[in-house]
Formats: C-alpha cells, structure tokens, sequence
C-alpha cells in the first residue's frame, strides 16, 4: 500500500490542463482538419475523388472549370485515410494538425479548397444549451453497430489524463437519467428500433451526437440496406464529430463548444 501511495506521489498531477493550458500532445501520425492547396490541383485530375473509398470527395461546382478550386470534401464521409493524398500527382492534398472539426450542422461539414474550421454554434443555441445543463451534462452511450474503435476514444475521455468529468459531463448507464445520446456506428437495420426507443425514453429537452464517419453518413458500408446510412436520417443531430474514429481531443472540443464553454 505504501508503495501505491509513494508512486502516486511520484506521478504526480497527470490530468491535462487544456482548455485552460497546452492541449495534450499528438501522435505524429494524426490527421486532423485536410488541406487542399488550389495551386497545386490539377485542374480536370480527379484522381482523388476516385481514389476516395467513401465518395467524400466530389467535384466543385465553379463557372467554368469544375476543378479550378479543387474539390469539395466531405469531413462528414471521410475516413481520414491517405488514399487520395497517394492518389494527388500534385501533392496538393494533406492533413493538418488542427482538431476542430466538429460542426452543429450537417452542411458545415463540406469544405471547399479554402475552407477553414466548421462555424461555432448559434449564439441562441449555445445560451440555450448553456442555460439547461450548465451544471451537469448526462450522456448515455448507444453503440449502433459500431466497430468499437470510435467507443473506445469515447472510453478515453473518462480516464484519469483527461478527466471528462471535471466539465460536470458524464456517460450514465440508463437514458432515462441522460440529457444527450452519443450514437456511434451506421445504426444497422438491428439496432434501429433500439435506437430509437432509447431516444424516446431519454426526457426533454434532449439533444443528439453524431460521432465518427458511421455515425454521420454509414462510413464504408453507406448504403447498405442492412448496415444504414447514420443517424442523421432517423433522428435530429445536435452536433456531428466527424473522424474514423474521432480522436477524443475532437470529440472534447465538439462537446465544450456544444455546451458554450469554448468560442
């Protein structure tokens, strides 16, 4: 026991300090918000867009050339892979570092060749929200058919470096004691109907989380009778953390800005 407590001490304070200090540091394998620079695309290649597994990649609509600006790229699709940055002879398309890629609307997720961050929520949202669950903010959990990784990041938030709980957000076991359902996976043809009595049994006012490629548009399976296309058909979205899966640092970011504690 003595033991336990010196190497505790030892350990010292092992929560990270952001938002108020240095996000925790990132993999050097991490992808976050694309970039495409305009100046390097080819105009009429598209070898990206058919390299792309899920068609989150489409031609832009332009006067006169198609692809003068690149393409549209839809962060709601995207599995964050490297296809289309092989597939670029141009070497005009990467990843930055930029975790931000949350979004409150289904549209704020295409991006054009110069597009920034997805915009902040409404102001009359983000009061109202920050008004109903300013002191604690409930999640119940609904895995949709997931494949456990986007769960699994879910998982992190709670663990002692990141502390989910000191923003007085928790996962609880019951939707009936939840203000929010966090959905994972395509919601397959099995899991519907759960889905949607666990909707019902969470109380008003509720709101709904999209998490990970599945989640928002059914991923690489999309169009699959039996596998689903996302939740977004079914239920109302409050707030889509695109990703394969989202890292929990996106996820953080989304659900802070949701509850108007970040600009």
């Amino acid at each position: 026991m003595l033991n336990l407590i010196l190497e505790r001490l030892r350990q010292g304070y092992r929560t990270m300090r952001w938002p108020r200090g240095k996000p925790p540091a990132l993999s050097p394998r991490f992808r976050g918000m694309p970039r495409i620079e305009a100046a390097r695309c080819t105009a009429g290649c598209r070898e990206c867009i058919a390299a792309c597994p899920t068609g989150a990649l489409a031609a832009a609509p332009a006067a006169g050339d198609a692809n003068a600006q690149g393409p549209l790229w839809d962060l709601g699709k995207c599995l964050f892979c490297t296809d289309c940055t092989e597939a670029c002879p141009g070497g005009a398309i990467g990843f930055s570092r930029d975790w931000r890629l949350a979004a409150f609307r289904r549209e704020e997720l295409v991006l054009g060749a110069a597009a920034g961050q997805p915009a902040a929520a409404p102001e009359d949202c983000r009061q109202g929200t920050r008004r109903r669950f300013r002191r604690s903010f409930a999640i119940r959990q609904v895995s949709a058919g997931g494949c456990n990784a986007c769960e699994a990041d879910c998982n992190v938030l709670t663990t002692l470096a990141w502390d989910l709980s000191r923003f007085g957000i928790h996962f609880v076991a019951s939707p009936r004691h939840a203000d929010a359902l966090l959905v994972t996976g395509p919601v397959t043809r099995n899991m519907r109907l759960a889905l949607e009595k666990t909707w019902q049994a969470v109380p008003s006012p509720k709101l709904l989380i999209a998490s990970g490629a599945c989640a928002i548009s059914g991923g690489p399976y999309a169009g699959f009778p039996e596998s689903g296309d996302g939740v977004g058909g079914l239920l109302p979205v409050d707030l889509y953390v695109p990703g394969c899966p989202p890292h929990p640092l996106t996820l953080l970011d989304g659900l802070l800005r949701l509850l108007g504690r970040l600009p």
